[in-house]
């Protein structure tokens, strides 16, 4: 049992979780600043961003197990967060276009008992050379905007990969089996999760 609480506005999130049988009892997204910190990589980040985000929303709802994930896309080290505008994103793609890059999610779920479980699943995703007209189609889409990296795997730049290793709901958002075995491990019965 237990009251379970998803600290993120990101509606791919409560999709995911509604997939595996999880209805968070309440929404609350943290409200925290996201810029990272002078030298901090890629992992360290999300998983701050993660644990802070799940730390921020435990005040507001005493005695439930709260949720919490960051994602962002690296390429090396260097970090690409949610574009600004057109631009932005039409240089997001075309440095991905080609080449592989990584998608972290950090995910921490605070217990009712002040317990925390976090970690970081990093999944290897490859696309293929975006073409300039596949690329203006994209843009013109604006499926870009509010997603890390410039894109949506699970929209129009599915198109574009070309090879994925690790966890499919963890570029969507969310690493599901991860996710899973640190809400029961930390003793959440809820959901209709197996």
């Amino acid at each position: 049992m237990g009251t379970l609480v998803l600290a993120s506005s990101s509606p791919r999130r409560l999709e995911l979780l509604s997939q595996v049988g999880i209805e968070p009892d309440r929404v609350d997204p943290a409200d925290i600043d996201e810029t990272p910190g002078r030298d901090e990589t890629p992992r360290r980040l999300v998983l701050r961003l993660a644990e802070e985000k799940a730390g921020a929303v435990v005040p507001r709802h005493p005695g439930a197990f709260v949720l919490a994930a960051d994602t962002i896309v690296a390429v090396g080290s260097r970090i690409l967060g949610k574009p600004e505008d057109e631009a932005d994103a039409r240089r997001m793609i075309t440095l991905l276009s080609g080449r592989a890059h990584k998608v972290l999610t950090g995910v921490a779920v605070i217990a009712p008992d002040g317990r925390v479980s976090s970690r970081v699943v990093e999944t290897r995703v490859t696309f293929k050379r975006v073409t300039a007209q596949e690329l203006d189609v994209f843009i013109a889409g604006g499926e870009w905007t509010d997603a890390s990296g410039g894109y949506k795997i699970h929209k129009r730049a599915g198109g574009f990969v070309t090879g994925l290793q690790g966890s499919y709901s963890s570029v969507v958002g969310l690493p599901l089996y991860e996710t899973i075995n640190m809400l029961t491990g930390l003793g959440w019965q809820g959901g209709n999760a197996s």
